[in-house]
């Protein structure tokens, strides 16, 4: 079973023999999370990533069925994007406050009846408001998990579910992009791009009974108020500067974007400034700026945001250039990513082995692996395009897969290294809301930049080779951020 079991000597023998063994009794106050248990939150972990990567390659049908139009494409997907961002940190407050197991089983439920409403939707506007409520959704749920592990398990056990999580968070969002493109082809009873959603709630409803069953409550010993004015500032800040970028090019670059972008250093700085006052008056900040003197959460966020906006835009990137460049359809879309997927987790699977012998320079080893991947990728594509096929491109995506494998698990270990268990859900779900919020500005940046050069078919090779050579120059940041990650114990 995961978990741990702590022992302390026992007060009624004060009298034993000297030399006598001291007499272990079992702490049962502490939660334990067993082997099903894990796998439950896992589980939940999963299911908002996947969709966020799901719609993807679904989006040329969604587009078809209900005329929706480039800018409410990427409404769909910035709008589960931006409340999950927004809402996150929230969340995890929320469950040290009334109970992580709780706040999981409620934002379970609610993910399921959400991506009810989402394959349902008659109209895009309607998909939109499900896809932004499904966002709310997965943001109670997913902070639960980080948190759950932390206070729920230690040692050697701790770190093993650290490195599934990982795992886990790498593979959905690879596989989100694969499963989409398989579920859309298949067209299941009828049903098209409406699967991508509506196959989540036998998930949900599966997830709900075994989180009954086998997920233990924990919550904070010292729970501590939601911060209002910080949760409004946190959102302002993050709305005013992710709308805009996902919108403007779509849209035009209107006024309001660069408006509402003017806005973002303003908002972004009085958050910092009320935070800032409540935690050295002794208060409780959304985000506590003491937190960030933990060095080890401090570097590890400083490489987790260029690792995941990287990986948010290449995902993006990748299934338009594929579907839209090379004629792939949908499956055939997802099924080039099962190289990458395949040599994550087996990389994910390597990591813990690794990491005992090498520490944290399986991390640096990691990027430059993922470079060569990446350069691989472009060399392919500027080689062979527009004739190209998912065998010509597995070589690069596996390099790149099994580079990246090597790192996420790591960096998750690494940034809640030293969060104390009391502040386990505020930690989770800043590294959670870094990791969402730098996924969606990926999208937003690298996929503007690809879109604005590949206005035809013909012009996306080279549109793809200068993303990619962008994308690999932000592989190299990171590369240069992971030599400061400090060692594990």
């Amino acid at each position: 079973m995961l978990g741990c079991v702590t022992t302390t000597t026992s007060p009624s023998a004060p009298s034993a023999a000297v030399g006598a063994a001291a007499v272990p009794v079992v702490d049962h106050a502490r939660p334990v999370l067993g082997a099903l248990g894990l796998f439950t939150v896992l589980l939940g972990a999963a299911l908002p990533l996947i969709d966020f990567f799901i719609v993807n390659v679904a989006l040329p049908t969604i587009d078809h069925d209900l005329n929706a139009g480039p800018a409410m494409l990427e409404l769909v997907v910035a709008g589960y994007g931006l409340s999950y961002a927004v809402l996150l940190v929230l969340g995890g407050r929320l469950g040290d406050l009334f109970g992580r197991r709780k706040l999981f089983l409620v934002g379970m439920a609610a993910f399921g009846v959400t991506s009810l409403a989402c394959g349902l939707a008659p109209d895009a506007w309607t998909l939109v408001g499900a896809r932004i409520a499904q966002g709310a959704a997965a943001a109670l749920m997913l902070p639960q998990v980080l948190a759950t592990i932390h206070s729920a398990t230690s040692g050697a056990r701790h770190a093993r579910a650290l490195s599934l999580y990982g795992a886990t968070a790498g593979l959905a969002m690879v596989t989100g992009q694969i499963l989409g493109g398989v579920l859309v082809a298949a067209d299941v009873a009828g049903t098209g791009w409406r699967s991508i959603f509506l196959v989540n709630v036998p998930v949900a409803v599966a997830g709900l009974l075994l989180a009954v069953r086998a997920v233990p409550e924990t919550r904070s010993d010292r729970p501590a108020p939601v911060d209002v004015p910080g949760t409004l500032l946190l959102g302002v800040a993050l709305v005013t500067l992710l709308a805009p970028l996902t919108e403007g090019r779509a849209a035009g670059w209107p006024l309001w974007t660069w408006l509402t972008l003017g806005v973002f250093p303003f908002a972004a700085a009085a958050f910092w400034w009320v935070e800032r006052r409540a935690d050295r008056r002794g208060g409780t900040p959304l985000v506590p700026p003491s937190l960030l003197r933990l060095v080890s959460l401090r570097r590890g966020l400083a490489m987790v945001l260029p690792f995941s906006l990287s990986f948010g835009g290449f995902m993006f990137v990748i299934a338009v250039a594929l579907q839209q460049g090379l004629a792939m359809g949908a499956i055939a879309a997802g099924l080039a990513l099962v190289p990458m997927a395949v040599a994550f987790f087996g990389a994910s699977l390597a990591g813990p082995r690794l990491v005992r012998r090498w520490g944290v320079r399986v991390v640096p080893a990691g990027s430059l692996i993922q470079a060569a991947g990446i350069g691989l990728l472009a060399w392919t594509v500027a080689r062979g395009w527009p004739d190209l096929s998912g065998w010509d491109l597995l070589p690069g995506m596996a390099v790149a897969g099994f580079g990246q494998g090597l790192q996420l698990p790591v960096l998750f270990r690494v940034v809640l290294s030293e969060v104390p268990a009391e502040r386990a859900g505020v930690g989770s779900g800043v590294m959670v809301t870094a990791q969402q919020s730098a996924l969606a500005l990926g999208v937003a940046t690298l996929g503007s930049l690809f879109l604005s050069l590949g206005g035809s078919p013909a012009e996306m090779g080279s549109a793809l080779v200068t993303t990619l050579l962008v994308q690999l120059g932000v592989v190299l940041v990171t590369l240069l951020l992971s030599l400061r990650l400090p060692s594990m114990e």
